[in-house]
């Protein structure tokens, strides 16, 4: 054997959610790069801003799917689709999160119910479906993607502090859970990344410079240094990785 284990996913089929912006697309583009066939869970299908295409230029299979996680049929039918087209589901990166804004005594019942049923709920169901696949072929890689805000506190972010916990937390019971079948599950916790989501609060120049003066490295993150991890994460380099949590914060939670 030699030294270098392999760094790509070459032959493997990936499930990525929320992948038509952000992180999510970024994912499914590095994956297919890297020689995934790609499954892209979509909220809205018909607004899928071209990724398909995208990763069908990279010489890969893509599968657009509805898939708004909070809803248990589209997870159930999505999973379904994914077997009967590609036969098996090797990858699957739980990218579907929202964060609703709001300070503590104003939130209200309706967006706390929202962000858990897609960030929690969503993340544990979509991995139980996809993991009766990967347990019946004793193989699989489940990334979840947790966050910088599940280690620290975040004004206003209370309720996606606590679900992005939840998750890093989550990662270690699967991983536990499932390791018997030969399936990793691991988490990625990125700082404030380059994204659509990201926009509208680094556009407020004091809320950017409070942010820069947080992240040790002083620059805001861009997806690929968030995917790229993911796709070490899924695979065969860190086969022995399992039930941990990668910052990928330049060295907010450091200090």
């Amino acid at each position: 054997m030699g030294q270098l284990l392999g760094f790509n996913v070459k032959g493997m089929v990936a499930l990525i959610t929320g992948s038509a912006k952000g992180i999510g697309r970024s994912c499914a583009l590095a994956l297919a790069e890297a020689g995934a066939d790609v499954a892209l869970g979509l909220k809205n299908i018909n607004k899928d801003n071209g990724i398909p295409e995208e990763v069908r230029w990279l010489g890969r299979e893509a599968l657009p799917l509805q898939m708004d996680v909070s809803q248990m049929d589209q997870i159930r039918k999505a999973v379904n689709d994914i077997i009967e087209e590609f036969g098996r589901i090797d990858i699957l990166v739980n990218n579907a999160g929202i964060a609703p804004v709001n300070l503590i005594e104003d939130y209200t019942e309706a967006d706390f119910d929202k962000a858990v049923a897609v960030n929690l709920k969503g993340t544990y169901f979509t991995s139980q479906e996809v993991g009766k696949h990967m347990i019946k072929n004793k193989f699989g890689r489940i990334i979840n993607l947790s966050s910088q805000a599940g280690f620290i506190a975040l004004p206003s972010e209370s309720v996606y502090c606590m679900t992005k916990a939840g998750i890093a937390h989550l990662t270690k019971c699967f991983a536990v859970e499932w390791a018997k079948y030969n399936i990793n599950v691991n988490a990625v916790a990125p700082t404030f990344i380059e994204t659509p989501g990201t926009e509208a609060w680094l556009s407020v120049p004091r809320q950017k410079a409070d942010v820069l003066s947080k992240i040790k490295l002083g620059r805001i993150g861009i997806p690929q240094e968030v995917s790229s991890v993911v796709v070490f994460l899924a695979s065969q380099a860190a086969s022995m990785i399992t039930g941990t949590t990668v910052m990928v914060d330049g060295g907010w939670t450091a200090v």
